[in-house]
């Protein structure tokens, strides 16, 4: 993988991860745009590269509510940001079982799938636009809702399918505030990726032929370009235009669709 082709990726993840519209699917679609003939130990480590990058661009974006989770966690304070915070952890469990169990199958789906890709960025359309439609309501996150919303997390592992689109949809669709949904679905996948990052490095080995520099570029990349998304994201979420990424995901995904059957 070249050093611009990272760099473009990593723009393209910065972009996309916290827009609803799928990073990972656009990171399939770039790499079978650019023709990149990577193995898939190495596609996989990249685009987990390019979303813990992502991830420190959120913890940067909630630095102060994230303080405020882990000191009343820590000290076992009884309030609403202790809730919230266990909450994500509940919201956790269904991508860590995917995760620990699913591996070689979550592995052979990132290997140039653009017909899965497509598909999968219907179904994100269907989800957002019915999301667009509900109408506000001040029901509270439960940790019933949060498993829930942690099962829909766990099936957007499939490219194509948007990870913040598909949680904030189906948080909107429980009843629960837009913003607050915006909210609970950029923290709650913090921990996962910075746990699957850490996996995939300890199981790295030089056997694999991945260069460093392309990932580090990647990465710084994907982690300034995220930062400017999830702010942006957080305003349109606040307005409710979520439709126009639906449009956007039906228009992609039969791109894709088009693309693989031509191929």
């Amino acid at each position: 993988m070249t050093s611009i082709t990272a760099l473009l990726l990593g723009i393209i993840q910065g972009l996309t991860e916290f827009l609803p519209v799928s990073s990972s699917g656009h990171l399939e679609l770039a790499k079978a745009v650019f023709t990149e003939n990577t193995l898939p130990a190495e596609s996989l480590l990249m685009t987990v590269i390019l979303h813990g990058a992502t991830a420190m661009s959120t913890l940067v974006v909630f630095r102060k509510t994230i303080q405020e989770l882990l000191r009343d966690l820590l000290a076992w304070k009884k309030n609403a940001a202790f809730y919230f915070a266990v909450n994500i952890l509940i919201s956790m469990l269904p991508a860590v079982v995917v995760g620990l169990f699913m591996e070689d199958l979550i592995a052979s789906l990132f290997a140039d799938n653009v017909a899965l890709v497509g598909g999968m960025l219907l179904f994100t359309a269907v989800l957002l636009y019915l999301a667009d439609q509900a109408k506000a309501s001040p029901i509270d996150l439960t940790p019933k809702s949060a498993l829930v919303i942690g099962i829909m997390q766990a099936v957007a592992i499939l490219p194509g399918i948007s990870r913040s689109g598909a949680t904030i949809a189906t948080a909107v669709l429980l009843g629960i505030d837009k913003e607050k949904a915006a909210r609970f679905s950029f923290l709650m996948v913090i921990p996962l990726i910075f746990g699957s990052m850490a996996k995939s490095l300890l199981d790295y080995t030089p056997e694999q032929n991945t260069q460093l520099l392309p990932l580090a570029i990647g990465f710084v990349a994907a982690f300034l370009t995220g930062i400017i998304a999830c702010q942006w994201m957080l305003r349109l979420v606040k307005k409710a235009q979520l439709r126009y990424f639906s449009y956007y995901c039906l228009a992609v995904g039969i791109l894709a669709l088009t693309w693989s059957l031509q191929q």
